[in-house]
C-alpha cells in the first residue's frame, strides 16, 4: 500500500525521496525490518494473553528429557509469524502482482488450516486437533489454486531467447537500431542490451519450464511428459502441473510441520530456506543478472523478493521467544504455513527440484517417520513384534533420546541447513 502512495506521492508532486520506493531492495530492506519489529513487539503482549488465556500446548509424555519443563508453554504463536509476513507484504509489496496474491493466499489458507487444527487441540481439549484427512484437504486445494493460476495466468510467463532472424519473422520486418523493450505482450518480440553489450532478442510466453540442477542445459518443459505419452496437444498439461504442484505443497508443508518438534528448529530451518529462495527470486526476477547467469528470467518476479524478505523476518524475530528455552511454540498455525510457503516459492522461482537439496531437513525428518513406520510394520508382520532403526522418530528427537541437548541438535540442523543452502545457491553456476 505504501508502494502506491509514494509512487502517487512521487509523480505527482515530485517530493524528494518519495521515488525510493520504486526499489526493491529499499522495500525488501523496510519489509525485513518491519517483520523483525512486528515479532518482537506482537510476541511479548501474545504470550502473556495466551497465558491468561491458558492456551497452552499438550505435551505428549515421550520420555524426553527435558520435557516436563515445557508444560505450560503456550502454543499458536504462528500467529506472529503470519502477522509479520503479512503487514510489510502489504504495506511494501506491489499486490497487483500475481505471484504476491498467491503468496498471500498461501499464507492465509495454510494458516487458517493450522489455526484451526491448533484451536481444536486447546480449546476443544481433542489432542488428535484437526482430522488429517481434512488437513490433506486444504492443502489439495491450495494446491489446485496454485498450480490452476500458474498455469492459467497470461502474466505468469518465461522469457526465451531467440535469434535475429527470428526475431525479425515474428515481427514482420527487419529490426533496426537496438532499444529497451523489458514487457512486450504475448507473442512480440522485445530486445535490450545484456550486461556484455550485445543486443538480445527475446519473446515472453507460457512455458511448464523448471530448473533442473547441476546440469549444463539445465531447464525441462514438464510439457515433454504428457508428450511422451503421445499427448501431442498439450490437453494434459495442467493435470499433470497441477498434481505437481499439489505433491510439493502437501509434501513440503507435512515436512515443516514433522519438523516442528523442539525449540528453534522450525523456524530457523524455514529463515535459512527464505533467505535462499530470495536470492533465486531476485537473480530470477532481474533481467540483467539472470542475462548475466545465464538463467531463467521470470517477468514480473522481482516482487517475491519483498515477501522472501518479510518471511526470512518473521522467522528470525520468532526465534527471539521460541529459541531454547522457547517461551511460546508456533504450533501448526505457524508450522504448516512455514512449509506451504517454502513449496510455493520455490514453484514460483522456478525451483522445485531443488528442494530435496535446499529443504533436506524437512526432507530427512520427514522420511525418518516412513522408514520408522514401513519398518516397524514390516518386522511386527515378519517377526510378530514391531522393530525400530531410530530409537524415536521425528529425527531430533533420536538425538534427543542418545543424550544430546535440544539446543546441540538444533544448532546442528541449522549448520547442516546453511550447508545445504549455499549448495543450492551454487547450483547457479555449478553446472
Amino acid at each position: 500500500m505504501l508502494y502506491y502512495l509514494f509512487h502517487y506521492l512521487d509523480t505527482q508532486f515530485d517530493i524528494a525521496g518519495a521515488g525510493v520506493f520504486q526499489y526493491i531492495s529499499f522495500r525488501t530492506a523496510a519489509a525485513i525490518i518491519l517483520s523483525l519489529i512486528i515479532s518482537l513487539l506482537m510476541g511479548k503482549r501474545l504470550i502473556n494473553w495466551l497465558h491468561k488465556k491458558q492456551v497452552e500446548d499438550e505435551i505428549r509424555e515421550l520420555g524426553l528429557e527435558g520435557q516436563a519443563q515445557k508444560k505450560g508453554t503456550p502454543t499458536m504463536g504462528g500467529i506472529i509469524i503470519l502477522a509479520a509476513i503479512l503487514v510489510p507484504t502489504l504495506l511494501f509489496a506491489r499486490l497487483e502482482n500475481i505471484y504476491i496474491i498467491l503468496m498471500i493466499v498461501t499464507t492465509v489458507w495454510l494458516g487458517l488450516i493450522g489455526f484451526l487444527d491448533d484451536y481444536i487441540k486447546v480449546f476443544k481439549k481433542d489432542k488428535q486437533g484437526l482430522a488429517g484427512r481434512f488437513k490433506i484437504l486444504g492443502q489439495v486445494g491450495l494446491g489446485l489454486i496454485v498450480g490452476s493460476t500458474l498455469y492459467f495466468n497470461d502474466t505468469v510467463r518465461l522469457r526465451s531467447y531467440i535469434s535475429v532472424a527470428e526475431a525479425e519473422k515474428l515481427a514482420g520486418s527487419a529490426i533496426h537500431a537496438p532499444d529497451y523493450h523489458f514487457h512486450p505482450k504475448e507473442g512480440e518480440v522485445g530486445r535490450f542490451i545484456s550486461s556484455s553489450g550485445d543486443t538480445l532478442f527475446y519473446l515472453d510466453q507460457k512455458s511448464l519450464s523448471t530448473t533442473i540442477p547441476f546440469i549444463k542445459h539445465n531447464e525441462f518443459d514438464y510439457a515433454r511428459i504428457t508428450a511422451a505419452f503421445g499427448d501431442t496437444d498439450g490437453k494434459l498439461n495442467w493435470l499433470l502441473y497441477v498434481l505437481v504442484v499439489t505433491f510439493i505443497i502437501t509434501a513440503v508443508s507435512n515436512g515443516a510441520n514433522i519438523t516442528d518438534g523442539i525449540d528453534g528448529l522450525a523456524a530457523g530451518t524455514s529463515g535459512i530456506i527464505g533467505v535462499t529462495l530470495g536470492i533465486f527470486a531476485y537473480l530470477s526476477g532481474n533481467v540483467l543478472f539472470s542475462s548475466y547467469l545465464n538463467i531463467m528470467y521470470i517477468p514480473n518476479l522481482g516482487e517475491l523478493v519483498i515477501f522472501s524478505g518479510a518471511f526470512a523476518g518473521a522467522c528470525i524475530g520468532f526465534l527471539w521467544y521460541n529459541s531454547f528455552p522457547a517461551q511460546i511454540f508456533m504450533g501448526d498455525t505457524g508450522s504448516l504455513a512455514l512449509g506451504g510457503i517454502i513449496a510455493t516459492l520455490a514453484i514460483m522461482v522456478r525451483k522445485e527440484l531443488l528442494i530435496p537439496v535446499l529443504c533436506g531437513i524437512f526432507l530427512v525428518e520427514n522420511l525418518s517417520v516412513m522408514i520408522q513406520v514401513f519398518y516397524f510394520k514390516y518386522t511386527k508382520r515378519k517377526y510378530g513384534e514391531g522393530r525400530r532403526i531410530f530409537l524415536m522418530s521425528p529425527l531430533h528427537h533420536h538425538y534427543q533420546k542418545k543424550g544430546y541437548h535440544e539446543a546441540k541438535i538444533v544448532s546442528r540442523f541449522w549448520i547442516t541447513g546453511i550447508f545445504l543452502a549455499i549448495l543450492t545457491v551454487i547450483t547457479l553456476k555449478l553446472r
